[in-house]
C-alpha cells in the first residue's frame, strides 16, 4: 500500500483555509462587525461608506438646524415683542390725538412713545450668540442707531440687505433671517418705517401742542409699518415651521440609515459562534488524518526492501 504525498498538501491546505476562516470568525466575534475588511466583502463595504456618509451629511444638517433654530425663535420672539410695543405707541399717539387732552399729558405720551422709541431700538438690535440677528450679512455689531442732532430725530441703519440660507439634505433651502432695514425703515418706504413713525411722533408731542393732521397722519403711518412688520414676521414664522419639519424628516432619515447600517455591519452572533465552533471541529479533524496519514507513510516506507 501506497500513500498519495498529495493528500497531504491538500489537506494541509484545506487546515488553512479552515484556520483563517476561523480567524475571521473570531474577529467578528470579538467586534461584533461583520465586515472587516474591504477585501472581505467589496460591495457591502462599498454600501456602509454610502450609509456613512448620508448619516454625516444628516448629523451635519442636525447641528446646523439646531443652532438656527433657536436664532429663528429669538427673532420670532423680538418681533412678537416689536408688534406689542408698536400696538401701545399707537393707542397711546390715538389718545394724544383726540384735542383733550393737557399740554402736560401730551408731553408725557410722547415721553411714553420715546421710550418705546428705545425698545423698539433694542429689540432691532437682538443679538443671538454674539451675532445682530437683523443686521443682514453685517452681524458683528449694532445696526441700529439714532441721532437727535435733528428733529425729529433719525434712526440709521449700519447693516446691508444680505439674506442668509440654509439647504435641506434634499437641496432645498429655507431663508434664515430678514434684513432690519427691510423690517424696520420698510426698505426705504418712508410710509412702512417704524422708526420714520416713531421719531415723527416723539417730535409731534414734544411741545405739549399738537398739530392734529400732522399727528394723525404719522399715527396712520406707524399703523401701516406695524402690519409691515406684521407681514415680515410671517416669513420668521415660515422658516421656523419649515425647519421643524426638515429636522424632525432628518432625524426619521438618520434613525432608518443608522439602522440599516447596524443590519449591514453588525455580525450575527448566534450564527457566527456556530459556524466557529463548526470549524474548529473541522480543525481538530483535519489534523488527526494529516497526523495519521503521516504516520501511515512513514510506516510504509520504513519497511520497504532497500
Amino acid at each position: 500500500m501506497r500513500v498519495d504525498p498529495t493528500y497531504i498538501t491538500n489537506l494541509v491546505s484545506s487546515l488553512d483555509q479552515t484556520q483563517a476562516n476561523e480567524q475571521q470568525l473570531s474577529s467578528e466575534l470579538s467586534s461584533g462587525v461583520s465586515i472587516t475588511s474591504l477585501s472581505q466583502n467589496p460591495v457591502g463595504a462599498g454600501e456602509n461608506v454610502l450609509l456613512l456618509n448620508q448619516i454625516q451629511q444628516d448629523d451635519s444638517f442636525t447641528q446646523s438646524s439646531n443652532l438656527v433654530t433657536g436664532q429663528l425663535q429669538v427673532a420670532d420672539s423680538a418681533l412678537g415683542s416689536v408688534v406689542s410695543e408698536l400696538t401701545q405707541a399707537v393707542s397711546l399717539a390715538t389718545s394724544a390725538n383726540n384735542g383733550t387732552m393737557s399740554a402736560s399729558d401730551v408731553q408725557s405720551i410722547g415721553s411714553q412713545i420715546s421710550g418705546i422709541l428705545g425698545e423698539v431700538q433694542s429689540l432691532a438690535n437682538t443679538s443671538y450668540q454674539g451675532q445682530y440677528i437683523f443686521a443682514g450679512g453685517q452681524t458683528g455689531s449694532a445696526p441700529f442707531s439714532t441721532s437727535a442732532a435733528t428733529s425729529p430725530a433719525v434712526t440709521s441703519y449700519d447693516g446691508d440687505d444680505d439674506i442668509n440660507y440654509l439647504e435641506l439634505p434634499n437641496g432645498q433651502k429655507i431663508q434664515l433671517n430678514v434684513p432690519g432695514d427691510q423690517i424696520f425703515l420698510g426698505s426705504g418706504n418712508s410710509g412702512l418705517s417704524v422708526f420714520g413713525a416713531l421719531n415723527a411722533l416723539v417730535a409731534d408731542y414734544s411741545s405739549g401742542t399738537v398739530n392734529t393732521g400732522q399727528a394723525v397722519d404719522d399715527t396712520e403711518a406707524l399703523s401701516s409699518a406695524l402690519n409691515y412688520v406684521s407681514q415680515q414676521r410671517v416669513t420668521i414664522d415660515n422658516s421656523v415651521t419649515q425647519l421643524t419639519a426638515a429636522s424632525t424628516a432628518t432625524t426619521n432619515s438618520q434613525t432608518q440609515l443608522t439602522t440599516a447600517q447596524t443590519d449591514l455591519m453588525q455580525a450575527d452572533i448566534p450564527t457566527v459562534s456556530t459556524q466557529l465552533s463548526l470549524d474548529e471541529t473541522q480543525q481538530t479533524a483535519l489534523e488527526d488524518v494529516i497526523a495519521q496519514l503521516e504516520s501511515t507513510s512513514n510506516s510504509l516506507f520504513s519497511k520497504m526492501p532497500n
